[in-house]
Order: structure tokens, then C-alpha cells, then sequence
């Protein structure tokens, strides 16, 4: 890795970090998610910062920006386009939609149904749509970071478990500590703070970042490390289902994304361990009776399963 791209990535997590204030790890996973090419989910209450961090990031990373606020009435034509008669053309033109953009804000999406939900997988998967007949590429990068407010309020539907599948990570950004609040309370308005934010890369420079990623080294043991956790999770002990192999393939992503941003060219144990819980749990049900949540297992799992 060359020293002008760690640089740059330095540069990125610092401006990120004066908008979204106390929350460097959850800063350094969305970053490491982005590069790994997967998609963000944030489950958290309202007012934490979801949006704002969602924003930061393409504003920082110079693209294209597009938002959704997913509602029970959201129909699939209001995230993709719908194709318009027009009399003059005497004929039909297609009028994209905002998933026709870089980075999508899928807005509170467990408050869509569940019809409009399953619109955004061929996007996610494919990073393509077909509307009409017609297939439609979407830009490159296409990165969809989705926020999901807790299940337990008025006005949600649960995510099925083909579309968590889809999400690489899912994270959650807590409250802040009481000096990062004071901080909040004292400081800018955080919309003043937003416009005066400036691209730290291009897409040029973040194409190279991602291509980084890809040659960062994996040693046979850690793959041997990490076959053994994907093992655990389909043994019953933990959980009811275990992870599919396209799990498994973005968790070494992931792992690749981690240890280029903390300035390494090879994969070390602690960051398989360290994104795991981020990067495995919303895909997971743990067995009857465990009496911990999802992230809680996926955490004791870690620790039961040895170092190779």
C-alpha cells in the first residue's frame, strides 16, 4: 500500500470523525464495509446520527448522493423509475430513479413493505435494475447504506432474511459518552459543519483503494482460523442455521478492508475477531434457550473456538 493512500484513508476517517463525533469504530467498519464492496445497515433509534454518518461518507468520498425516507406507501417505481409517455416523442422514456445513484440512504427501510423492500435486491446484488423489460447498470461504486429503526416500534416490518443476507455489516451507534455529547451540545450545528465538508478522495483514488483491498495477504492459517468459526456456526451448538459460503467470502473481505485501513498489507486474527460480530450476527438465529442476543453468541462463539 502506498503511503499517499494510507494517507488519504487517515485523512478520510478524521474529516468523518469531526461530523459523527465518538464513534471512530463504527466509522473505521462503515469505511471497511464501503471498500469490501458490500452494503451498511444501521439499526439504531432515531437521532443518533444514521443519516448524518450516511452523508458524511459520500460527501467525503466525492459521490454521488441520493435519499430515500422509506414509508408504508413507498411503491418499488418510487426507488427505481418509471417509464412516461411522452406525446412529443410519441413514445415512452424512462425516468430514473434515486437508486440511480453511488451511494443510496435506504431511509428507516423496515417501514416500507414488504413488496418495495425486495425491490432494492436485484440493485444490491446485481447493481442492476430491470424495469419494464429492460435491464438497467447501475453506477460504480454503488454502495447502499440502509438504517432500520428497532423492531419493537410502531410502524415496522421485519427485514426478510434474503435481504439481511444482502447487507456485509450491520452495525448500531449506541448514544455518545458524556464528553462526545458535551461536545455535540457545545459545538457547530452539525448541518454547518456538512456544508463545509470537501472530498478527501476521487473516484479514481477510492477505485485504488478497493483494488488495495483485494491484494491485501491472507496466510493458509487464518484462512484455516477462519473456516473454523464458519464451522461453529453450522455445528447447532450456537445457532439454528449456520453461515452460507457467500457469508464467509465477505467476512474475508471485510478482514482485507480492516487491515487496510489500519495500515497493514496482511490479515491478522483480531480482525476477524474484531468485525465478526458486525459482519455475522444479522445473519444469524441463535438456538433455543441460548439466553443471549445475536452479537452476544456470536461473541462467545469467538472466544470457544481456538486460535490454529
Amino acid at each position: 500500500m502506498s503511503e499517499n493512500l494510507s494517507a488519504q484513508l487517515s485523512q478520510l476517517r478524521s474529516q468523518i470523525s469531526t461530523i459523527i463525533v465518538g464513534k471512530e469504530t463504527q466509522i473505521a467498519d462503515s469505511l471497511a464495509c464501503l471498500l469490501a464492496g458490500g452494503h451498511l445497515l444501521i439499526e439504531d433509534v432515531p437521532g443518533v446520527g444514521k443519516t448524518t454518518l450516511a452523508h458524511a461518507l459520500a460527501v467525503s468520498l466525492g459521490l454521488q448522493f441520493s435519499r430515500v425516507q422509506f414509508t408504508a406507501d413507498l411503491m418499488p417505481s418510487d426507488l427505481v423509475g418509471v417509464s412516461v409517455f411522452e406525446r412529443q416523442r410519441e413514445g415512452f422514456t424512462f425516468h430514473p430513479g434515486p437508486v440511480f445513484a453511488q451511494v443510496l440512504l435506504a431511509d428507516e427501510i423496515n417501514r416500507a413493505g414488504p413488496k418495495t423492500q425486495s425491490a432494492l435486491l436485484e440493485a444490491m446484488e446485481e447493481q442492476q435494475v430491470t424495469v419494464d423489460g429492460e435491464t438497467r447498470a447501475l453506477p460504480k461504486p454503488f454502495f447502499v447504506i440502509a438504517t432500520q429503526n428497532p423492531s419493537e416500534q410502531l410502524g415496522t416490518y421485519p427485514l426478510p432474511e434474503s435481504q439481511l443476507d444482502r447487507f456485509l455489516m450491520c452495525i448500531t451507534l449506541g448514544y455518545p459518552d458524556a464528553k462526545a455529547e458535551r461536545g455535540l451540545l457545545n459545538g457547530a450545528d452539525r448541518r454547518d459543519l456538512m456544508a463545509a465538508l470537501r472530498p478527501v478522495m476521487t473516484n479514481a483514488q477510492l477505485a485504488e483503494a478497493m483494488a488495495a483491498v483485494r491484494a491485501v495477504h491472507v496466510s493458509d492459517a487464518l484462512l484455516d482460523y477462519l473456516q473454523a468459526l464458519i464451522a461453529a456456526t453450522r455445528s447447532g451448538r450456537w445457532f439454528v442455521e449456520g453461515l452460507s459460503p457467500r457469508a464467509g467470502i465477505g467476512v474475508l473481505r471485510l478482514a482485507r478492508a480492516r487491515a487496510l485501513l489500519a495500515g497493514r498489507e496482511f490479515v491478522t486474527p483480531d480482525d476477524l475477531q474484531a468485525l465478526l460480530p458486525q459482519a455475522i450476527a444479522h445473519r444469524l438465529v441463535p438456538v433455543h434457550g441460548a439466553g443471549r442476543g445475536r452479537r452476544e453468541q456470536v461473541r462467545a462463539m469467538v472466544q470457544a473456538v481456538p486460535l490454529p
